[in-house]
């Protein structure tokens, strides 16, 4: 029987780091912060200091960005809209060995109804 992307979502949540926004939040100054949403996505608003690489392209471009090339050693927020292609892009992340990844439960979405704050307009998109 076919799985569903919610199947597959739920399965990589199992086997990642999971934090809630309440935990993201201090992370903003000690951890590399990837937004794998499209850039049109990124460009509306983004956390602060964040690095935008889409989820669809993560492994090929992940290792060329000169931010992270100490994969053992980096420490790695990832969120998306919602939580889903963050979780799948960080299942994806410890498999190519970044195994400090961990993902921001509930994305923008949540971070927004938490009242939390985004960076409009961003000045470039670093794809």
């Amino acid at each position: 029987m076919p799985i569903t992307a919610m199947d597959m979502v739920a399965a990589a949540k199992s086997n990642i780091s999971v934090c809630s926004i309440e935990a993201a939040s201090p992370l903003l100054s000690t951890h590399l912060i990837l937004d794998v949403r499209e850039p049109a996505e990124y460009a509306a608003g983004h956390l602060a200091g964040a690095i935008n690489i889409p989820r669809g392209v993560l492994e090929f471009k992940i290792g060329a960005h000169p931010d992270f090339q100490n994969k053992q050693d980096a420490d790695i927020l990832v969120y998306c809209l919602t939580g889903g292609r963050s979780a799948l892009a960080t299942e994806a992340l410890n498999k190519l060995g970044y195994s400090k990844a961990i993902s921001m439960e509930g994305g923008v979405t949540a971070w927004k109804e938490s009242g939390l704050q985004l960076i409009p307009n961003p000045e470039s998109c670093q794809n």
